[in-house]
């Protein structure tokens, strides 16, 4: 400590230290949730509705938030990810058919995705956006190979911080704060098709089945990472470390996520909605706001669908990589070499082969999207439910199966997805 440093200020930067280094599978399964599709999705509920639709990131904070506690607490206490608690305790049938339904969304938001990407990177540096696809691509699937699993980790933490931008973009355009407070004390709700829709829309981007399974897995990675450490039910004597760190990791993380996803709304709402501007995609959105909030928010806005796309993109092929390991019994970690973990890091490649692939066949991105919501509403109720029921079981988890509040939590976000799940198939 030198002479002009205080006790307090020497013994603050430790603690500040092991306040992020609490930061992990939590923050970046959060900021990963905030994709470039589902910016597409607050941009165009921000531009169509304005603020009336700020009320829906508050209501899916603790829905996300409590069924993600259940995906971590899974992954934590059985040392499993959740397929391989799947094969174990449930049907082949269920199993099968829910990681099939999770890798053809996966490859399709990962389209969807690099489409957004290489648009943003367009509108930046103009030049072949077929090419960007491609490159951003081999840059996603190169790092997931190769870079060693606690660096690759580190990587990606700070990665989240490209979502500040969404914040400073809402600083630099004119918002009228009075009026958002308004909207969210006291909401004026529509029962129109549109708005209801753009709620389901809303929900569902939150939400999603691959974030189940990635912050699950990363619980494992985690536990795999530190020699000492073992599975909550192998070592119940580590259990109330572990759980407060899951808890303020988890409400961290999703706390970023909506935080973000609210900001990206009320961006939108206060310029292109103003203006009565509709957007369908990202891009559209960082093109419609240059005259409206200058070159500045319009470059921020362009470089955070570019980095968030880098933070969802492995998530989304990685996710898809523990689903298919875990149902096989293909070894699978992203602390393993490529040679010891073989299946494991083909899915992965062929995951971001087959975005790209997609992208290359001019698909409608709304209706990829539309489909891919689809999909995951689908796919997400059934796992919920049996995340649910595996969480609250004394066989699987033993002392640790959930009750209580989380208990009711994770059941209400499981009916709430369920609602939206069929409201998809609502005409109109």
């Amino acid at each position: 400590m030198n002479d002009n440093e205080s006790p307090d200020s020497a013994q603050h930067r430790p603690r500040a230290a092991n306040w992020l280094r609490r930061l992990g599978p939590g923050l970046v399964t959060g900021a990963a949730d905030d994709d470039p599709s589902g910016i597409g999705t607050y941009s165009q509920a921000g531009a169509q509705f304005g603020f009336e639709l700020l009320w829906a990131l508050l209501l899916t904070y603790p829905l996300m938030t409590a069924i993600q506690l259940v995906s971590a607490r899974i992954g934590r206490v059985t040392g499993k990810g959740l397929a391989s608690n799947m094969r174990t305790h449930y049907p082949c049938w269920l199993l099968y058919a829910t990681v099939v339904l999770l890798i053809v969304a996966n490859v399709i938001n990962i389209a969807a995705d690099l489409s957004a990407m290489g648009a943003a990177l367009n509108l930046l540096l103009h030049g072949p956006q077929e090419l960007y696809v491609v490159c951003l691509g081999a840059v996603s699937a190169v790092l997931q190979i190769f870079v060693p699993y606690d660096r690759y980790a580190r990587l990606l933490k700070w990665t989240a911080l490209i979502l500040l931008a969404y914040v400073a973009v809402a600083l630099i355009v004119p918002v009228p704060w009075r009026e958002v407070g308004r909207a969210i004390v006291r909401p004026h709700f529509q029962w129109s098709a549109a708005y209801l829709t753009t709620v389901i829309a809303v929900l569902g981007t939150t939400i999603s089945p691959y974030l189940f399974f990635w912050q699950a897995s990363q619980e494992v990675e985690e536990l795999r990472a530190v020699p000492s450490q073992r599975s909550l039910r192998r070592a119940p004597h580590q259990a109330p470390a572990q759980l407060r760190r899951i808890n303020f990791d988890t409400w961290v993380g999703m706390g970023v996520s909506n935080v973000i996803g609210f900001f990206i709304t009320l961006t939108a709402a206060a310029t292109l909605h103003l203006h009565h501007i509709d957007v369908k995609t990202s891009a559209d959105a960082a093109r419609a706001l240059e005259p409206i909030g200058g070159h500045f928010a319009y470059v921020l806005f362009a470089l955070g669908i570019i980095g968030t796309g880098l933070l969802a993109l492995p998530v989304l092929a990685g996710s898809a990589a523990y689903a298919a390991a875990g149902t096989f019994r293909w070894r699978n970690s992203l602390a393993l070499k490529l040679g010891v973990a073989p299946e494991f890091y083909a899915v992965i490649a062929l995951a971001i082969i087959g975005g790209v692939v997609v992208t290359f066949l001019h698909f409608d991105p709304i209706r990829a999207l539309y489909w891919s919501a689809v999909i995951n509403g689908v796919t997400a109720v059934p796992i919920m439910v049996v995340m649910m029921l595996m969480a609250g079981s004394r066989r699987i988890m033993g002392k640790f199966a959930i009750t209580g509040t989380l208990a009711w939590g994770g059941w209400l976000a499981t009916c709430a997805m369920a609602i939206a799940a069929m409201g998809v198939f609502v005409p109109g």
